[in-house]
């Protein structure tokens, strides 16, 4: 007897090991697929996008306009120094900030709530439903803000006529001449256009909570926020760290609404339009540059930022393979 239960754990210590070492063979040759079936793009990617960034970079280095082509001095970092000592770029790094924060934290709420409604839709109209949820996503961003630009407008908008009798709006009220009004309109506009494509990402995380782990709590007597902060969230954060991610980035460019509703007029100038006005109204190449870099330096951080907050496991996301 002694014998065969030694045989059996001799057995079991063993048969872990190969099954391991099939594992790692698996995702060995699911990274090396992975790697030829993209590794082509994102070469392509690389060499389409490096060369404008290190010509960025370099042009940075100079003082240089347009107008005088023959003219270039290299400052160094002089361009960089003068850029981060003005008052008009913390401004306008302020401006872009609160425009980031505030449409990203309200287009994930409203991107829950369309998400779960759509994936708690019958199944005879949920497909008619997110089409209709996801038009606003499907218009062009400058039709978008041209139709909030003339709905909003003192002469040819219809929301002060429409709306006259909520307290503070008049006939008479000018949106776009006071800086508090005129970020609510740019914001709105920009909260109705991306909110589906949050409810689209969170929608897709939404179908891989397991169901079973939702109706068991529900058996345990948990409550529906119980259910959703503990149970939906929490297999959730992968998709919820990509709609965070994609829109904070997207954000934090912002350009077409800001330009066409007010052109950064009343103290509403973001980063992206600074770098458009000095790099082709005043033709500014070095100093445009230098925000541009800046710009590109401030995308990183919030990558890193939203990457270290939500401490994703992907690897745990694909089963550990």
């Amino acid at each position: 007897m002694s014998t065969s239960v030694e045989t059996r754990a001799a057995a079991e210590g063993d048969s872990p090991k190969p099954r391991r070492q099939k594992l790692s063979d698996r995702a060995r040759s699911e990274r090396r697929l992975g790697f030829w079936l993209a590794g082509p793009a994102f070469v392509i990617m690389l060499a389409v996008t490096a060369y404008p960034i290190l010509l960025a970079f370099y042009d940075s280095l100079f003082k240089y306009r347009l107008t005088a082509p023959d003219d270039r001095t290299f400052v160094f970092l002089g361009n960089y120094i003068t850029v981060l000592t003005d008052s008009v770029w913390w401004r306008d790094l302020g401006v872009t900030l609160l425009i980031t924060v505030v449409t990203v934290v309200i287009e994930l709420v409203l991107g829950f709530l369309l998400a779960m409604v759509m994936n708690s839709a019958l199944k005879s109209i949920r497909g008619w439903l997110r089409t209709a949820i996801l038009v606003p996503y499907g218009i062009i961003t400058v039709v978008s803000a041209f139709a909030w630009f003339y709905a909003f407008d003192i002469n040819s908008g219809y929301v002060n006529h429409w709306f006259d009798w909520v307290p503070g709006i008049s006939p008479d009220l000018n949106w776009f001449a006071d800086f508090g009004t005129a970020i609510s309109v740019i914001m709105a506009s920009e909260i109705w256009k991306t909110t589906p494509f949050i409810s689209l990402l969170l929608l897709a995380g939404l179908a891989q909570v397991p169901g079973e782990l939702t109706e068991a709590a529900e058996v345990d007597g948990a409550t529906w926020w119980q259910r959703f902060s503990r149970v939906i969230v929490p297999n959730m954060k992968a998709a919820i760290m990509v709609a965070v991610l994609f829109r904070a980035l997207d954000a934090f460019r912002i350009f077409d609404n800001v330009y066409i509703m007010t052109k950064g007029a009343y103290g509403t100038e973001t980063l992206s339009l600074l770098a458009y006005r000095t790099s082709i109204t005043r033709l500014e190449i070095g100093m445009g540059s230098a925000i541009s870099v800046l710009l590109f330096l401030c995308v990183i951080i919030i990558c890193f930022i939203a990457i270290k907050l939500f401490k994703v496991d992907l690897t745990g996301a694909r089963g550990g393979k």
